[in-house]
């Protein structure tokens, strides 16, 4: 929604060796289990967020504003908060120094609570509303690349920047939609509709889910941002 922690991982991507994030456990390069275990046990700590390095919480995560025009639906997602990031499981990481290239998948299970709009089509049937809203996804896995260059930072040291980025996701288990007053409160239009989009929740996660794991991974892509620029590349990774 995933997708979900993904900047803690990417901090122990060679692990990472930092006066300034003494919560990371060193890893050798190359050796992928304790890179795995290192970012497994940093996920609580940095999902919480870290104030003095520009770290923003991400369990909870507040979201004011997602927006999106899926195949003829007009989605508004407002005051959305996203719980359940500290316990995404990681299934992988890759990271290539050369090719300043980083390949993070994780998995994750995570509940969004806020407000919503919906107008259009849902699939092959009409839908509109205006209300609270609440979406259960289990096990999404959410796979995220980054492109990364070398900077100089303010303190005279090299830093790493995320260049661009971009996420694939996939719910593996299940989804589970609730839209207050769907139709106007009109239970004979929105009892057939609710049924629908739980029954086909996966064609369903396909419509509405892209703006709302991309604003996800953006919010990720930003604490990874500011640890970089907190923390040298050569306290990121050990040679």
């Amino acid at each position: 929604m995933t997708v979900i922690a993904y900047f803690c991982f990417l901090a122990v991507i060679l692990g990472a060796k930092s006066a300034s994030a003494p919560f990371i456990k060193p890893c050798k390069g190359g050796d992928n289990a304790c890179i795995v275990s290192s970012a497994q046990a940093a996920l609580p700590i940095i999902a919480a967020g870290i104030p003095e390095l520009g770290i923003k919480s991400i369990d909870p995560m507040h979201l004011e504003v997602i927006k999106g025009d899926q195949g003829g639906l007009a989605l508004t997602f407002k005051d959305t908060t996203v719980t359940g990031m500290k316990g995404c499981n990681v299934d992988g990481i890759k990271h290539d120094i050369k090719k300043a290239k980083q390949i993070v998948t994780i998995r994750c299970s995570v509940d969004l609570n806020g407000l919503y709009k919906l107008d259009g089509q849902l699939l092959v049937l009409p839908i509109k509303g205006e209300g609270k809203y609440n979406i259960k996804i289990r096990d999404i896995v959410i796979k995220t690349t980054t492109e990364l260059k070398t900077v100089p930072g303010a303190d005279g040291k090299q830093h790493w920047h995320i260049d661009s980025w971009k996420f694939a996701s996939q719910v593996k288990t299940s989804a589970r939609f609730d839209f207050d007053n769907l139709f106007n409160g009109n239970k004979i239009l929105a009892g057939p509709v609710e049924d629908f989009v739980n029954t086909n929740w996966r064609d369903v996660m396909q419509e509405i889910a892209p703006p709302i794991v991309h604003a996800i991974v953006a919010r990720v892509v930003e604490g990874v941002e500011a640890l970089y620029k907190a923390v040298p590349a050569n306290e990121l990774f050990i040679e």
